[in-house]
């Protein structure tokens, strides 16, 4: 449409068609990095650098890919972490955790609604979490979120598709990044994942 048709549209228009085809691209190239993943990973091929990361730094730069896709839907992402905090972690995988989850939080949450991102820092690790006020996720389907034999796509509340590979992956890279990843969630009311990944000893001084 854009086109054949965009001496006859509005710059309006032409805004809600480019809008709608980034969202595409991106959800496209998440589908794509996933399944590259995954196929690395079960063939033995991907390989792991664990280093030194400042998380702030990270989150922003992966935030800043997912803003479009967001602004779509009216959906505020509000960055909380804390910037003195250091990980230790594979810079590629623990981008592939973020940008699923704060995909996947913007893939269930109505228009208008809210993503916050933060870290809470414990004595060995620091908590990372991304939480939204969308559709949440009912007991049963929580459950099977992180394994593949039980894992169903579910469709967004804008109709976004996706695979179900998304949170398998998150799973395999936290483990392999010596650290957990859970769900807490009331159907209704939103839902916040988290995962820890190990502290880097200087990140943070107590005066």
């Amino acid at each position: 449409m854009l086109i054949e048709d965009s001496k006859d549209l509005e710059s309006e228009e032409k805004e809600i068609y480019c809008s709608i085809i980034n969202t595409a691209a991106k959800n496209t190239l998440v589908l794509l990095d996933n399944l590259l993943n995954w196929a690395k990973s079960q063939s033995g091929q991907l390989s792991f650098n664990p280093e030194t990361i400042h998380l702030s730094e990270l989150i922003q730069e992966i935030t800043k890919l997912d803003k479009v896709q967001a602004q779509a839907k009216n959906i505020a992402i509000n960055n909380f972490s804390l910037e003195q905090i250091k990980v230790i972690a594979d810079q590629n995988m623990l981008k592939t955790i973020l940008r699923n989850l704060i995909s996947n939080a913007i893939k269930f949450t109505n228009k208008g609604g809210e993503i916050k991102i933060f870290a809470t820092l414990k004595q060995d690790d620091v908590e990372i979490t991304i939480s939204d006020n969308g559709v949440g996720i009912n007991k049963e389907n929580a459950t099977a979120l992180f394994k593949l034999s039980s894992n169903t796509t579910t469709v967004g509340t804008a109709n976004e598709s996706g695979s179900g590979l998304g949170l398998v992956l998150c799973k395999e890279f936290v483990e392999k990044n010596n650290g957990k990843i859970w769900v807490e969630s009331e159907e209704g009311k939103g839902s916040n994942f988290n995962f820890t990944l190990p502290l880097h000893k200087t990140t943070f001084k107590v005066v």
